[in-house]
């Protein structure tokens, strides 16, 4: 029993999660800290509230909704989202882009039996099984 568990642990995927998790905690904790030092005073100078809307509240019928801890909240999502895009997205996908390019697709063509697109090369359909003329490449062959 505790063989099995052990195996399970030991597997690649679960200790890569687990590393995926606490690195994950980590970079979370340094995007807020940098949302709540730089980020959220901006937004408190551009509008004039030192950053901080939790004080602002609405009575009605007396009730009391504080809206500005909402306010607040959302701010820093948003600001979370826009760092996280404009600052690890963003760059990874143009790294990803041209480092790894993503290779060309072979050009396909319509079977002339069943319309399943296929490569241009096949000489039989794989949806159909029907038996097709391979069509000659650009390059020839």
């Amino acid at each position: 029993m505790l063989k099995g568990f052990r195996d399970f642990m030991m597997r690649g995927n679960v200790v890569d999660m687990a590393v995926g998790v606490v690195i994950g905690a980590a970079f979370t904790a340094v995007v807020t800290g940098f949302v709540s030092a730089f980020l959220t005073p901006l937004v408190g100078v551009v509008v004039g509230a030192a950053g901080d809307f939790s004080s602002y509240k609405a009575h009605i019928a007396g009730v009391t909704f504080p809206y500005g801890q909402f306010l607040n909240v959302l701010i820093a999502f948003f600001m979370t989202a826009a760092v996280l895009y404009f600052c690890v997205v963003l760059p990874i996908t143009k790294a990803t882009a041209r480092y790894m390019p993503k290779k060309p697709k072979a050009p396909k063509r319509p079977c002339p039996e069943c319309l399943t697109e296929i490569p241009q090369a096949a000489r039989r359909c794989s949806a159909c099984t029907a038996h097709v003329e391979p069509m000659a490449t650009a390059t020839g062959v």
